[in-house]
């Protein structure tokens, strides 16, 4: 694929190499000339200097033919701005990458509908995820998001008998703006049918917009178990998104956050998570708040080396399991020494992220379920496809197919039986790896 990477910063250079070794045609922008000339030398790229804001840089570096445009040198509104001429030269995708948490939020206003972005992505947002991922223990699908962010996809577990245990899905009188994507009972993980029983322990993917998702937890009572404790060293975007995550589950959260005025913020946003304002650095203050008997501590402060230091005493200390968010590669051989089990990394969960959307045709992004046969992803609705005939009830989509939420006239929402999709749409379908191909014919054009 013809690929234009703008930013050659470390998470422009760790993408263009990953790309490069992944043998695609790769382009690459920064204004600093020191910066190209290494990233020339050293990469099997084309590099450019210029400002990624300007098109006459990005017709140079061919953007007009890209396939996907990556935009994330380290200025918010230069992606935005970037991203958004991009796409409008001929990029035939366009991401862009954003810190500032305004950005991402759609209550204010919707810069990635605005600007005619595809995806506005935030590494902190993106380490969070992967953070909470391993707090929940392997195979748990965290919240994700979909659909320029407006679909949640999320996993509740049917804690006790009772009326989800009764009766088949279609009988449970579930709300109508809320799907059932997939059912895992112990090893097994399928696509949820109408005639489909709950029992207790099953873990249930569930897809809805975030206001709806926050109705349809009530209807589900989680497994009795106690709480876990979580311990989050430093309160910036990567540990409010994480806190914001898990505060809605089973866990208990403390955030530690030493800028008073960011603790304040903090405890103003989120709901049932504790904030206290305290150096996490300092071991007396961490033996004060009895991290040693945490469940999980996550070192998140924004430094590396402060992030090692907390993981160690968190684990000398005793915490159950250390988490720590570590950028630079060089330090992960010496993690396990350390005491710390996992370190993220913002340049790899960006690039995880960059993989999904590599994409021919009408696919936006594919992502995977835990057990990996079960694949959700984002499909373009075009002009003269089968899937704009005919109602949904009509289509004939194939069994291990189904269409969870589609994007219409701006707005998401998950679809009804009498639904007929338009070109222009976009489409969230979860589908099993053997019916892919059979399901992709529906948004071909004929």
């Amino acid at each position: 694929m013809n690929i234009v990477v703008l930013g050659a910063g470390n998470v422009g250079w760790s993408i263009a190499d990953l790309l490069c070794r992944a043998e695609h045609s790769i382009t690459v922008v920064d204004v600093d000339a020191e910066r190209v000339a290494a990233i020339n030398d050293q990469l099997d790229v084309r590099a450019i200097c210029g400002s990624a804001s300007q098109s006459s840089v990005l017709f140079q570096a061919g953007i007009t033919s890209a396939d996907i445009c990556l935009a994330v040198t380290g200025v918010d509104e230069v992606n935005i701005v970037a991203a958004s001429m991009a796409k409008s030269m001929g990029a035939r995708r366009a991401i862009a990458r954003v810190y500032a948490p305004v950005f991402r939020d759609l209550s204010t206003f919707d810069y990635q509908l605005h600007f005619k972005i595809d995806r506005v992505l935030s590494l902190e947002h993106l380490s969070a995820i992967e953070l909470a991922r391993s707090i929940r223990g392997p195979g748990s699908v965290v919240v994700e998001q979909f659909a320029r962010g407006e679909l949640q996809v999320e996993e509740l577990v049917v804690g006790q008998q009772g009326e989800l245990t009764r009766s088949p899905i279609r009988e449970l009188g579930l709300p109508s703006n809320v799907r059932i994507g997939t059912i895992q009972r112990e090893q097994r993980m399928w696509i949820a049918a109408a005639d489909d029983q709950f029992q207790v322990g099953d873990r249930v993917t569930m897809f809805a917009r975030p206001a709806d998702m926050v109705k349809v937890r009530a209807i589900f009572k989680m497994v009795d178990r106690t709480f876990k404790r979580i311990v989050i060293g430093g309160g910036g975007e990567t540990g409010l998104h994480l806190a914001r995550v898990l505060e809605s589950e089973v866990f208990k959260v403390t955030v530690i956050e030493k800028d008073e005025q960011r603790s304040q913020l903090l405890a103003n946003l989120l709901d049932k998570a504790t904030v206290i304002k305290g150096d996490a650095s300092g071991r007396d203050f961490l033996e004060e708040l009895r991290v040693g008997t945490a469940d999980v501590f996550v070192a998140c402060t924004g430094d590396d080396e402060v992030n090692m230091m907390l993981g160690v005493e968190a684990s000398d200390l005793g915490a159950k399991q250390v988490l720590a968010v570590i950028g630079k590669p060089d330090y992960e051989p010496v993690l396990d020494r350390l005491g710390i089990d996992q370190a993220v990394s913002e340049r790899s969960v960006m690039a995880k992220q960059i993989m999904s959307y590599l994409n021919e045709g009408v696919i936006l992004s594919r992502a995977k379920l835990p057990g990996g046969l079960i694949n959700i992803i984002e499909l373009d609705v075009v002009e003269g496809a089968p899937i704009t005939e005919s109602a949904i009830k009509d289509l004939g989509l194939p069994e291990r197919c189904l269409l969870v939420a589609i994007v219409q006239h701006e707005q998401v929402r998950v679809p009804a039986a009498d639904d007929k999709l338009q070109p222009g749409d976009n489409a969230v379908v979860i589908v099993e790896d053997d019916v892919m191909e059979r399901c992709l014919m529906f948004f071909q054009k004929n």
